[in-house]
């Protein structure tokens, strides 16, 4: 019997296939997954909101970043509906940040209420970085930000050994990219893991310099007022 079952297994027809073809079609596929994981990069990449901040001193635009989606919506809505028109940046402190989207008194626009941090390591406080502006630890301790308080960071540059004694002060790792960012371009890194970033500057680094440098008096406010009007440009 069993013989027999032998001699019918050995007059089943067997199934050659071609390595060559095997081959190409395995190079095929992985051309396949890498041409959807480029284009869905490249999606993601265009379909950052793009923002900009028109003022006396010139335009100064920006991405937010999908990554903050609680962050971004907020700013993107008071935007949309013209609600930082005419507002002014009310806090200013030159080789640190400007501030606005609200008052010296850390009033909101509309009274809106505070927003979840959205704070990741990913996102640090380098020069042109958009962040959301909050009250202190003492009555926030969840570091909820401001209904519409942001900032816009200038900062100074610091070198690599500086800012690896900053990480080890403050509990924190930076990558390479991150430390060359501190060394070159500069920003306030003892900010960072504090605040949430929601976005950066991707043209008119040298308008947030302008607006940094203006004269100031108490409170670090501007002697004479400098307006904005934010608008969408890309959803």
């Amino acid at each position: 019997m069993v013989s027999h079952l032998l001699c019918l297994y050995s007059q089943i027809p067997k199934i050659h296939i071609d390595k060559s073809i095997l081959n190409k079609m395995r190079n095929a596929f992985l051309l396949l997954v890498v041409a959807l994981i480029t284009s869905t990069s490249a999606v993601m990449a265009q379909s950052e909101p793009i923002v900009q901040i028109s003022t006396s001193y010139g335009d100064i635009k920006l991405k937010l970043y999908n990554e903050t989606p609680l962050h971004r919506d907020n700013f993107l809505e008071l935007a949309k509906n013209g609600r930082f028109n005419g507002s002014v940046f009310h806090r200013v402190i030159n080789r640190f940040m400007i501030q606005g989207g609200g008052s010296a008194s850390l009033g909101t626009i509309d009274d809106r209420p505070m927003i979840p941090a959205e704070i990741t390591p990913k996102y640090i406080h380098k020069k042109g970085a958009l962040a959301a502006a909050r009250t202190g630890d003492n009555v926030n301790p969840e570091r909820k930000s401001s209904g519409s308080q942001f900032y816009i960071v200038q900062g100074r540059t610091y070198d690599v050994e500086m800012v690896k004694q900053m990480e080890a002060r403050m509990g924190v790792t930076y990558t390479d990219e991150q430390r060359k960012a501190y060394a070159e371009v500069g920003g306030t890194p003892h900010l960072d893991m504090q605040y949430t970033v929601f976005g950066e500057v991707i043209e008119g680094l040298d308008v947030v310099d302008k607006i940094a440098a203006v004269k100031t008096h108490q409170a670090d406010v501007p002697v004479e007022a400098i307006p904005m009007k934010v608008t969408v440009l890309s959803k």
